[in-house]
């Protein structure tokens, strides 16, 4: 495993030993619309988070390698167009930073042998210089296997956590850049896509996501990381997941609906309160801003039907929807 670092830290990481707090639950508007639509040429953006020093949405891009920001009006611009981010998926903003799981597919422009399948790693930029911060290699530390890191979630500590689809584990990369695999478990495994969205719970527990096998997991962190299927749901292949008021909110359907689902045990089981099906299309995943849910309508399928063809990938128009 390799942690890389550039000059311009400037001591900023010790900001982070002490809290991380994701900059996305307040904003300077009053309110957003409940859809807005954006142009983005061929950005396919797989994960979105929400900066209120910006006051914007940040998105990734899966077939440029690049971050960018959309503002309520729809308004898109490139922020960050990094040589090292082959392609960007899940994404947080904390501590004034841009947290980026790094994957390839082989659909990226920046795709090659060496990396399609075999790429997972946590990129972290400061969000006023748009500088590389830390480069962390994830995939060493579980050699010989395919890799895609996909969705991240940030512990107050500091400490991330990050989610491979192509391989059985969940990684753990301290506040200092230190990473280790913080489990390696067969249930998280699958012959399609396995592991997915991820969010942080206040007790002390990570939720996950198994797309493949339509289930949801908690990872005990204060239990030996003991691992536990959130019961009582039927099968609910999620994407993206996000935390409101103590719900958890589940891209799925494919990205056709968003799932409201609610524990009254500690997620020991869970039920679910509601499904929105207005506006979603190919979604991914979520994030919270004022209170309410917004979710990233990504035309991901037709990464999928593109698979070896990156030159299908020619779609300009996505949006982003509240909940409802």
């Amino acid at each position: 495993m390799k942690t890389r670092y550039v000059s311009c830290l400037l001591g900023g990481f010790a900001a982070l030993c002490l809290t991380a707090c994701e900059d996305h639950r307040l904003s300077p508007n009053a309110s957003f619309p409940d859809r807005i639509e954006f142009i983005a040429q061929r950005q396919y953006p797989e994960g979105i988070a929400y900066s209120a020093q910006l006051d914007r949405f940040i998105i990734t891009s899966l077939t440029q390698g690049k971050i960018g920001t959309v503002d309520i009006n729809g308004n898109y611009a490139d922020l960050i167009t990094p040589p090292e981010l082959i392609a960007g998926v899940g994404v947080k903003v904390a501590d004034g930073r841009i947290f980026v799981c790094n994957g390839d597919q082989g659909v990226s422009s920046k795709s090659s042998p060496a990396t399609t399948r075999r790429t997972a790693e946590l990129l972290v930029f400061n969000i006023n210089s748009r500088q590389l911060e830390r480069r962390t290699d994830l995939d060493d530390l579980l050699p010989g296997v395919n890799h895609f890191a996909n969705d991240l979630a940030i512990q107050p500590d500091g400490t991330v956590y990050v989610t491979d689809s192509f391989a059985p584990v969940i990684y753990r990369v301290t506040s200092s850049g230190q990473a280790s695999i913080l489990v390696n478990d067969p249930r998280f495994a699958s012959a399609t896509f396995g592991l997915n969205g991820i969010v942080y719970h206040s007790n002390g527990y990570l939720i996950v996501a198994n797309t493949g096998a339509g289930k949801l997991y908690k990872v005990d962190l204060q239990n030996n990381n003991a691992i536990s299927e959130v019961g009582g749901l039927p099968s609910l292949p999620g994407d993206g997941l996000t935390l409101l008021n103590g719900d958890l909110y589940v891209v799925t359907g494919s990205g056709s609906r968003v799932a409201q689902v609610r524990s009254t045990d500690n997620w020991q089981t869970a039920s679910i309160v509601k499904f929105d099906t207005d506006g979603y299309s190919q979604a991914t995943t979520n994030v919270v801003v004022n209170a309410r849910v917004f979710t990233l309508n990504a035309r991901i399928g037709e990464i999928s039907a593109a698979m070896g063809n990156p030159a299908l990938l020619q779609s300009n128009n996505y949006s982003i929807m509240k909940f409802r």
